[in-house]
């Protein structure tokens, strides 16, 4: 059971910047495809980023492409989301996910997730 622990959120003013952290326990992190989610009040999950288990391919949300930078640290057990240019509309709760499949956007085909992490950006 792959246990996922975010930090790193917080309030912070339209165009600041925010680095999320994901820590696991689990010592095959580095086996599994890592992905951010994140879900605003009364609007379904949606996909972020996501990165492959060597951290050479990383994926984007159009909404996100150019302001976020999903990267990861293996022998850390760590993957992490830098947030720049941050927009009122990227206020939600931020969730870290794994999955076994490759280049994955879909939240069910991760299997295991963290608790979330608050972002809130104010205009």
């Amino acid at each position: 059971q792959v246990q996922l622990v975010e930090s790193g959120g917080g309030l912070v003013q339209a165009g600041g910047s925010l680095r999320l952290s994901c820590a696991a326990n689990e010592r095959t992190f580095s086996s599994y495809t890592m992905g951010w989610f994140r879900q605003a009040p009364g609007k379904e999950r949606e996909f972020v980023a996501s990165i492959n288990w060597s951290g050479g391919s990383t994926y984007y949300a159009d909404s996100v492409k150019g302001r976020f930078t999903i990267s990861r640290d293996n022998a850390k057990k760590t993957v992490y989301l830098q947030m720049n240019s941050l927009k009122p509309e990227d206020t939600a709760g931020y969730y870290c996910a794994a999955s076994y499949i490759i280049a994955s956007k879909k939240s069910d085909e991760y299997l295991y997730w963290g608790q979330g992490t608050q972002v809130t950006v104010s205009s």
